[in-house]
């Protein structure tokens, strides 16, 4: 094992789920500006958009968690192409001359 490459300060750290403001406590060594008050005590803040409480594999629910508005902004991004696409009429194709066979002599 590579020496030097672990953090040497682990403290209790909340991480807070965002989708369902579930909040749990446990040791991390990642630094944060972010904190919160729980039962009088303040824990460093780290904010997760998706946990355990919140995933669709853990609670049985298909439900979407769209916090940053990704599918709306993906729609409006491809919504000028489209329109773009249905304004340009459709050219018909003309169809190949037929030739005309020789029989076999």
């Amino acid at each position: 094992m590579k020496k030097g490459i672990h953090p040497k300060e682990y403290r209790l750290v909340a991480f807070k789920d965002m989708s369902n403001d579930h909040t749990f406590i446990t040791r991390s060594g990642t630094q944060t500006r972010d904190t919160i008050e729980i039962d009088g005590v303040t824990y460093p803040l780290i904010k997760i958009e998706i946990s355990n409480t919140s995933h669709p594999f853990y609670t049985g629910k298909m439900k979407l968690v769209d916090s940053a508005g990704r599918i709306d902004k993906f729609r409006n991004k491809y919504k000028k192409r489209e329109e773009k696409s249905e304004a340009i009429p459709e050219v018909p194709v003309a169809e190949e001359p037929k030739s005309e066979e020789t029989p076999d002599v």
